[in-house]
């Protein structure tokens, strides 16, 4: 007996990352040497002191126990302290902050805490699909896309936005295009989601993942009111992806509406990896520093950046140095699916930019989450097929 798919999951597009995998694996299973480019998770492993930490506190029997959904009071505090050395903003550990089980669910959560059938929520195009798909509508919402364009440095034009929406989703340093803002901008919009009663939700889960001097802001630096809420996590920073840890920091009532949502879907992240998140954070000097395992790999990912551009500025694609995230945004001649099929042929992984949204068609993504000698392969078997 089949069942059928509820309104709200048939209205979610087409899953084309979930389509490019299937391919993926039908291209290793007839023997093909994959370069995969294509995934936003990191190659290098967790640094080894965090994973030593991490098998120490698991051994300790109250860490396997429930959690509290909301985050252990310890890591409330230590995310407080962090945002302070950090972005020399003052968080309230108990009001304040809420653990999350990787922020992608706390993005997708707080759409649930706020937003009613129905109501408008802001989403950029391109962008990361959990804004308008996981969270707008799989609750019922109605995303509005609004297009983050090459010549504003894929920036909004903030004043343009409408002005009846529930919930705007911003994300700088940013996926899929690397761009990354000031706080000039931030200021900007935070000050029109005070003017017209929309919920500001920050997406900074690349802040630490900056290259060339540029140090990315924390929207809670110049929030001009109680309409903000920012995620961050440790899955970039600490290349942490399958630990599933993040957090939200922001104003009590947000939190509390997040934290209530979650008090009835989830158990919380488990204990030994929220002590993880005391340690890793404990790590920033007092002055908001990165630590060397930090600034260890984003050496390492700033080489690729280089190296990836520099060759592909040789095959005559025009396209720039991101300032943040591991992401080189490229411009393509025709479709993007059709660009990277092409490239699947020859072995390589890239991901369309249409899997982003309409904004994105023109464009592919690349991850620079393989070391330099599988690039510079990648580099010329694109020479023998372009």
């Amino acid at each position: 007996m089949g069942f059928e798919y509820a309104n709200r999951l048939k209205n979610l597009p087409p899953y084309l990352f979930a389509e490019i995998e299937e391919k993926v694996n039908k291209k290793k299973q007839e023997g093909v040497d994959i370069i995969d480019f294509g995934i936003g998770d990191p190659d290098l492993p967790t640094p080894s002191p965090i994973v030593k930490f991490i098998q120490k506190e698991m051994e300790d029997p109250e860490n396997h126990r429930y959690p509290s959904s909301a985050g252990e009071a310890d890591t409330r505090r230590a995310i407080a302290d962090w945002y302070q050395k950090r972005f020399n903003v003052d968080v309230d550990p108990n009001g304040e902050v809420a653990i999350l089980i990787g922020s992608k669910e706390g993005l997708a959560n707080i759409c649930r805490a706020f937003v009613n059938p129905g109501e408008k929520v802001l989403c950029p195009d391109p962008a990361y699909p959990v804004y308008a798909q996981g969270a707008a509508t799989l609750t019922d919402a109605v995303p509005v896309r609004f297009p983050l364009l090459p010549e504003k440095g894929f920036l909004p034009d903030i004043e343009s936005l409408p002005e009846d929406a529930r919930m705007l989703y911003l994300n700088y340093p940013n996926n899929p295009t690397g761009a990354v803002t000031d706080e000039k901008f931030l200021l900007s919009a935070s000050r029109w989601c005070v003017e017209t009663n929309t919920i500001f939700c920050y997406d900074n889960a690349y802040s630490e993942m900056t290259f060339d001097d540029y140090i990315a802001p924390s929207a809670l630096q110049v929030a001009q009111g109680d309409e903000t809420i920012e995620f961050g996590s440790l899955s970039k920073t600490f290349n942490m992806t399958g630990y599933r840890i993040g957090y939200a920091v922001g104003d009590s009532d947000l939190i509390s509406g997040l934290k209530k949502v979650k008090s009835q879907i989830d158990s919380g992240a488990p204990k030994f990896l929220q002590k993880a998140v005391i340690d890793a954070l404990g790590r920033y000097d007092d002055k908001g520093k990165r630590p060397q395992m930090v600034d260890d790999n984003i050496a390492v990912y700033q080489k690729r950046r280089d190296v990836m551009v520099s060759g592909l500025r040789k095959l005559g694609f025009k396209i720039e140095k991101p300032k943040g995230t591991f992401y080189l945004w490229m411009k393509v001649d025709g479709p993007s699916l059709k660009f990277a099929e092409k490239m699947l042929n020859a072995g390589i992984v890239v991901t369309p930019g249409v899997g982003f949204g309409k904004g994105g068609e023109g464009y592919v993504r690349i991850t620079t989450t393989q070391p330099v000698a599988r690039i510079e392969e990648a580099l010329e078997r694109m020479s023998k097929v372009l």
